[in-house]
């Protein structure tokens, strides 16, 4: 469980400092050109979820979030013996949202700075916590859709 809380610490701490860094160096709306015509970092807030889901309604979201690291916690980690793959897959998952959350309560929205654009479509802005989240998200259906070969993989101690 070590690597689990490891991988969400981490996440977490990286994700808020670099929201925080952008945050004291940079203004709302400001965009630096990394890659000329592929990738800015752009400073903005996302009232909302992804794609600006459910914008302006940061409490619900703040609800759900935790809502669902209860669920992750009691149903997916709480009395499990987790595989080293799966520690990860969670702790990302767990730091990603955590993240976000950290946003939400201090912020009052979520602060989004990846600005890339691809093949002429400029897709929504994104952070670091939302890759946590995504990537989590593929570790968790690569382990689903590969099963349980060793017979120890999520089994209750």
């Amino acid at each position: 469980m070590k690597k689990l809380y490891g991988f969400a610490f981490g996440t977490l701490l990286l994700d808020q400092i670099v929201k925080n860094l952008l945050l004291f160096f940079m203004n709302y709306g400001q965009s630096i050109s990394v890659i000329n015509g592929f990738f800015n970092i752009t400073l903005v807030g996302n009232t909302g979820a992804a794609f600006s889901i459910l914008s302006s309604n940061t409490i619900l979201l703040i609800v759900i979030s935790l809502a669902v690291l209860n669920i992750i916690y009691f149903f997916f980690i709480k009395g499990k013996k987790l595989t080293i793959f799966e520690q990860v897959s969670y702790g990302l998952l767990v730091g990603g949202i955590m993240g976000n959350l950290v946003d939400r309560v201090v912020h009052m929205q979520v602060i989004d700075y990846l600005d890339f654009n691809i093949f002429g479509y400029n897709f929504p802005i994104f952070n670091l916590a939302d890759i946590a989240i995504v990537v989590s998200m593929i570790l968790i259906a690569i382990q689903v859709i590969k099963g349980d070969k060793d017979g120890v993989s999520s089994k209750t101690k």
